[in-house]
């Protein structure tokens, strides 16, 4: 930790103390601590333990200096922020969960909701990129890879040199992820693929994918298996670049496979378990996708109390009228509520608990008041909210899509009631 804030520092010029940087370092929480209650005595919902808020504040500092200035640019031109996604890789919010003799950055997964909320808050396209390679494509490959892929394709990807992608999404099946059309058949020492992959995000940019193919059609969603594809390589082919409503500087696009060769040992676990990868990865990957929400959230509402503290409407502040401060207290209390749930899941995780519905609750939450804080922005800042000179429009573009990818709101319902049913039944 103490190696992310020095990084940090240098790149935003900030000046920390080194008595406080050893401190950070000596004292950073582990995932096998107990969140019972932090350096004060106060439980982490009331307070952070200081080391998550010395993070919590050099990402936000990092965000306000560099990735906030170039959001709109990169939205409008719908450009990739190479320069900084390699800035992000060298602080180490590439890989923040990954241990630090793998050569990752070793922290637990609060501190990376933490982060991600904060990247977000700054460019929700750098967010989203940051969240793929975290948890979508290096979570697996930690947790099932073996050493030659730990090797070949985790190791690589730490630094922002490289950045992967995840590829489960179907034309066809959406949200019933059960229903892979993609195929792989093994041929001697390879494995061949057949199919192809929807809203593939990071493909454009990504030098390898974690993909999921049928390898026994009679087993259903027990007949997928994952495998880790190098690109580019031979037999795949990138579809077009999709034009997106909102995060438009991360590419989107179709992964098509026509006989593509990989070697048997890219296969990732074992044969038929790539259902199991599949969800167990989303659940992870949707605290980290709340945390992006979060982040726009309060980037909805921080530009929402900086414009009517200053818009005069019958010669005083917005700020004063009740109509205006009914919607900020609202847009405030959801945002609380969600940012809560969304550690509480990461706790969860980091305690090796059981956080499928807290994950779920959190994303849906999150999203759902990433969108209505953003609707809420442009009620509150009107005709300006609705123009490109101000960045509440981008807020509610970007805002749209947390509701759908890594599992829609209406999955998540889904999800939350399961497991409510069942714990009821127990």
């Amino acid at each position: 930790m103490a190696h992310l804030m020095r990084n940090i520092s240098r790149k935003v010029g900030l000046r920390v103390a080194s008595s406080a940087l050893v401190q950070f370092s000596t004292r950073s929480v582990s995932t096998n601590q107990s969140y019972a209650e932090n350096d004060e005595g106060l439980h982490p919902f009331a307070q952070l333990p200081e080391t998550h808020e010395m993070l919590r504040k050099t990402c936000r500092d990092y965000a306000d200096s560099v990735l906030k200035p170039i959001a709109g640019e990169v939205d409008q031109k719908h450009m990739y922020p190479e320069k900084q996604v390699k800035e992000m890789g060298e602080l180490g919010l590439l890989a923040v969960d990954v241990s630090e003799d793998l050569g990752g950055t070793g922290l637990d997964y609060l501190a990376y909701a933490i982060a991600m909320e904060e990247i977000s808050r700054g460019c929700a396209t750098a967010g989203v990129i940051m969240s793929v390679n975290n948890s979508l494509y290096l979570g697996p490959i930690k947790n099932w890879g073996n050493e030659g892929h730990i090797e070949k394709f985790l190791k690589p990807f730490l630094n922002g040199d490289r950045v992967g992608c995840f590829a489960l999404s179907e034309p066809d099946n959406g949200s019933d992820a059960g229903a892979a059309k993609t195929t792989a058949v093994q041929d001697g020492d390879h494995w061949v693929l057949n199919g192809s992959k929807m809203w593939i995000t990071n493909a454009f940019e990504a030098e390898a994918s974690v993909v999921f193919a049928t390898t026994d059609k009679s087993k259903k969603h027990k007949g997928i298996s994952a495998f880790l594809v190098p690109m580019p390589t031979e037999g795949l082919t990138l579809g077009k670049k999709e034009d997106k409503l909102g995060i438009r500087g991360s590419s989107t696009c179709q992964l098509i496979f026509e006989d593509c060769r990989i070697p048997k040992e890219n296969l990732l676990g074992e044969e038929g378990f790539g259902f199991k990868i599949a969800m167990m990865t989303l659940d992870a990957g949707r605290i980290g996708i709340a945390g992006q929400a979060l982040g726009i959230a309060q980037a909805a509402l921080d530009v929402s109390v900086d414009y009517a503290d200053k818009r005069l409407a019958f010669g005083t502040p917005i700020a004063k009228q009740q109509a205006i401060q009914l919607k900020v207290a609202d847009m405030a209390t959801r945002l609380e509520s969600a940012r809560l749930l969304t550690w509480k899941a990461a706790m969860l995780k980091d305690a090796k608990m059981d956080y499928t519905k807290a994950a779920a609750m959190a994303k849906l939450s999150a999203s759902e008041t990433a969108t209505y804080n953003a609707h809420q922005a442009i009620q509150i800042l009107g005709g300006m909210g609705y123009v490109t000179d101000m960045p509440a429009e981008r807020h509610y573009r970007d805002a749209r899509i947390t509701e759908i990818y890594e599992g829609t709101s209406e999955i998540q319902r889904l999800v939350i009631a399961g497991k409510v049913f069942k714990e009821y039944a127990s």
